[in-house]
């Protein structure tokens, strides 16, 4: 193990549940701005706003996490104070929405690594500076399934790139800095138990392959520029399906990298809204998409009601 792995693992022992920052440059600011959330720590005070925050939950569209909100404060049985409505936190800001529901954030965060990354770095320093701690990330999303039934929840067990390594190679002053894709085994187990026998879909857990790009990097046919055959495509997606992986999106490898890094256990559940064993393209009913949107939601929601004690 290296150095700073041995660093990292040390500092995860002696952090107790703590949201663990590696940069003493934030530390020692007087002040950190959260550009992409319109936060400030001079003018809001993060201890009281999030201090109480035990679950993070993620997705792609603002829209979704909007609504999922709404969703989970159903389930938990939340009550707003009087006068008061749910709202966007990030409303002075159009690049993401941040939603609060007692001890559940719910954050939007674009689509690929990129953008999940820069979420991620301002989550972790909201978390980090309203002293949270033992939070649980989750996120929840869609994906292209491989060899599953679409509507299938996938429950990620192990994030791989492009070149099927469970990794996250970042490019920074002009070096590749390696960092471990981990999420955590147990939060894993834990969510796909959380799958009902009423459920009309099933729950699986598999490897995920997170991509950086969502037409020639998922070998997908139907782009604007496509270099390889037919047969090329579908001897790569077996090969993948060979491996283990069940479905393919392009967040997972970031988000597990960064909350691994940050002593923070994460989970990923995504629905699978198509076969790409078998096709490219989706072909159903807006209505039979929000059906499956909904559902690895569900398994999150039951998840936190059990750690809530909630009937």
């Amino acid at each position: 193990m290296s150095t700073e792995a041995n660093n990292n693992e040390k500092s995860k022992k002696e952090g107790h549940g703590a949201v663990i920052l590696h940069n003493p440059n934030v530390k020692e600011a007087d002040a950190d701005v959260l550009y992409h959330f319109a936060l400030n720590t001079e003018s809001h005070n993060f201890k009281d706003m999030f201090g109480d925050v035990k679950f993070v939950c993620v997705g792609g569209s603002p829209r979704r996490m909007g609504h999922f909100a709404n969703f989970i404060m159903k389930e938990l049985h939340y009550q707003l104070p009087a006068g008061q409505a749910l709202t966007n936190i990030a409303k002075a800001t159009d690049r993401y929405a941040l939603y609060k529901i007692g001890p559940v954030l719910a954050a939007s965060h674009g689509m690929g690594i990129p953008s999940v990354s820069i979420m991620l770095h301002e989550i972790i320093k909201l978390l980090f500076h309203a002293g949270a701690k033992d939070v649980l990330f989750f996120r929840i999303g869609t994906c292209g399934g491989l060899g599953l039934e679409a509507g299938t929840v996938v429950v990620t067990e192990q994030p791989v790139d492009g070149l099927l390594r469970p990794q996250m190679d970042m490019q920074i002053l002009g070096k590749v800095v390696t960092r471990e894709a981990k999420l955590d085994p147990d939060l894993c187990e834990e969510l796909v138990s959380c799958a009902s026998i009423h459920d009309t879909f099933n729950t699986i857990k598999g490897k995920t392959m997170c991509t950086m790009d969502f037409y020639e990097g998922q070998a997908r046919l139907d782009g604007a520029i496509c270099e390889y055959t037919e047969e090329e495509k579908a001897e790569f997606l077996q090969k993948c399906y060979n491996n283990g992986i069940r479905n393919i999106e392009m967040e997972s490898l970031c988000f597990a990298a960064m909350c691994h890094q940050a002593n923070i256990k994460g989970a990923v559940a995504c629905v699978t809204l198509l076969d790409r064993l078998k096709e490219d393209q989706i072909d159903v009913s807006e209505k039979t998409l929000k059906s499956w949107d909904e559902r690895p939601a569900h398994l999150v929601a039951r998840l936190i009601k059990n750690r809530l004690n909630i009937a």
